[in-house]
């Protein structure tokens, strides 16, 4: 897979056999896109079960994070029960920041301070649509090419003069931050992090067993 534009970061190797799944949080808050959290969620779970089914260990463990215990309701109206919440010890591999209406996450400083204490720990960020804003809210995105639902890129560039915000791609890769576009984007994002992290063979038969067109390449066309 082909990044588009030159990064300081490597790019992490498959995972080994012997070593632990890697740890995926997906945030979640209210008025989260629902397909946002559920597409990463289905991915990397597929993922782990395709690779028990071959007889190789599990490579991901999936779990979602929200502001406080008890259900939460996506935009679209979907209870979502989550696994944790900020005052469990969390500590990612991977950090998955979804879109939605994020104006209420904006402004609560618990959610930007759990970003960006996630984020540390987290080999890769992906954010989702406009899980992009939430990102650069909390520091971790501060340059570079970005990009996030059609919609909302020239807001995200007024907000955030310093990021690069491209048009016309599924998602860019800077390395150890990914951001993808709006909505479905993140399923095909979250199936380029499948390759990156476990192999390009897990990430096309994830992709089979999803009955999904992967759009192996950034570019939207």
């Amino acid at each position: 897979m082909s990044v588009p534009f030159p990064t300081p970061f490597p790019t992490p190797s498959p995972t080994p056999s012997h070593h632990r799944p890697l740890l995926v949080a997906v945030l979640c808050f209210p008025d989260v896109e629902a397909l946002d959290l559920a597409g990463p969620v289905e991915v990397f779970t597929t993922a782990s079960r395709m690779a028990q089914r071959a007889g190789a260990p599990e490579p991901f463990t999936v779990v979602t994070v929200a502001p406080g215990r008890g259900p939460v309701q996506a935009r679209a109206g979907l209870t979502v029960l989550p696994d944790h919440d900020f005052g469990d010890p969390i500590r990612p591999d991977v950090l998955v920041v979804p879109g939605g209406v994020v104006d209420a996450a904006l402004a609560d400083d618990r959610t930007l301070a759990w970003i960006a204490s996630a984020d540390r720990t987290a080999v890769i960020t992906a954010s989702v649509c406009t899980g992009a804003f939430l990102l650069a809210a909390a520091g971790v995105l501060t340059g570079g090419p970005v990009t996030t639902h059609w919609e909302d890129q020239d807001d995200l560039a007024a907000r955030y003069p310093g990021l690069e915000v491209r048009s016309g791609v599924r998602w860019v890769d800077q390395g150890r931050v990914v951001t993808s576009g709006g909505i479905s984007a993140g399923i095909d994002m979250s199936l380029h992090l499948v390759d990156q992290l476990a192999g390009r063979e897990l990430a096309e038969r994830t992709a089979r067993q999803l009955e999904f067109d992967w759009r192996e390449a950034p570019s939207a066309g």
